[in-house]
């Protein structure tokens, strides 16, 4: 007996896994019928893609209200700005290591939402 064809092309996992990269993917996948019909490409693909509008505006926030912290000096100051930046980093790995994994990791606020774009 043999074993059934496997699929062409790439796992949900790793697309989900690959959405995170850009909001240019993540928009891409929801917009081409091949994969927005996938509800874990979905989940990923709309969780990516407020994440990252939410990092941008965070980040810009952050360089606006850069010259009013001035009391607290320049170094409080770049040290505040490189933590977020870390902070951001790593719930972005963990979020593409999850996808990559199966899993769906739910970001506090933002991943319910996903979920619910995604599967109803």
């Amino acid at each position: 007996m043999s074993s059934p064809p496997k699929k062409a092309g790439l796992s949900d996992n790793a697309i989900g896994a690959i959405a995170y990269f850009t909001p240019v993917l993540a928009i891409f996948f929801l917009a081409i019928r091949r994969y927005n019909k996938r509800p874990y490409v979905r989940f990923h693909a709309w969780q990516s893609l407020v994440f990252n509008v939410f990092v941008i505006f965070f980040g810009y926030t952050l360089t606006v209200a850069l010259p009013f912290a001035a009391f607290l000096g320049p170094r409080v100051a770049m040290g505040l700005i490189c933590a977020a930046a870390l902070a951001a980093f790593l719930l972005w790995l963990w979020c593409v290591i999850g996808a990559l994994n199966g899993k769906r990791v739910k970001l506090p606020i933002i991943g319910d939402w996903a979920h619910g774009q995604a599967y109803e």
